[in-house]
């Protein structure tokens, strides 16, 4: 059965913080055997294409209206400059709403600002950028007891992660959807952040 995960896009979106999740999750080419790859639609404020902070333009399948988390496992929200603008408001309630029915909620860099902002990480714990810089951007923020100095923190089904780690945010989601065996994970992990060809050599074994 294919899962389906919805992909919040906007304009200044952060390519690069979801690049290397939305690949391993469009094409399932390491998940665990019986697997299919998932289903990755684009949701956007409306359908307007939005412009991405790389100068991709991407055309939303899905308007935030349409968007209903009852029929997705995952709803992955981006980095980007205007997160805290009202713009971001609906996709941020469809957040709350899916933390609160156990959907996996994955917010990177700038999205965690937009769920501060909200109140959304004041009982959880989480990162973000800078927790300095947190509590000066969402003065209403009050989840500094819950801050953790991480690159990605995963409190149930909600996951958060610093702007400049992509590939641990991917990780944390990769498990929380259990799409890599655990064998598969120990491999793809060190081979992206290192380099090092034992760990591809690992991770070819690991999906045999």
């Amino acid at each position: 059965m294919k899962r389906t995960v919805y992909l919040y896009v906007c304009d200044t979106m952060a390519d690069w913080e979801i690049g290397y999740l939305t690949a391993e999750l469009n094409t399932g080419r390491y998940f665990k055997k019986g697997l299919a790859p998932c289903k990755i639609v684009t949701v956007g404020v409306d359908l307007t294409p939005v412009t991405t902070m790389g100068g991709l333009k991407i055309l939303p399948d899905i308007s935030v209206a349409e968007c209903d988390i009852k029929n997705a496992d995952a709803l992955i929200l981006p980095g980007g400059d205007t997160w805290l603008e009202a713009i971001h408001e609906p996709i941020i309630d469809k957040a709350e709403q899916g933390i609160k029915e156990n959907l996996i909620v994955a917010a990177i860099c700038g999205a965690t600002m937009g769920l501060a902002k909200n109140g959304l990480l004041d009982s959880r714990y989480h990162t973000s950028n800078d927790l300095g810089y947190l509590k000066m951007v969402c003065p209403d923020y009050q989840g500094e007891a819950y801050y953790k100095n991480d690159p990605a923190v995963t409190d149930g089904n909600l996951i958060t992660a610093t702007g400049v780690a992509p590939l641990e945010f991917t990780v944390a989601v990769l498990k929380a959807l259990a799409a890599f065996s655990p064998e598969t994970l120990e491999a793809w992990y060190p081979l992206y952040k290192t380099h090092e060809t034992e760990y591809f050599f690992a991770l070819m074994n690991s999906i045999q």
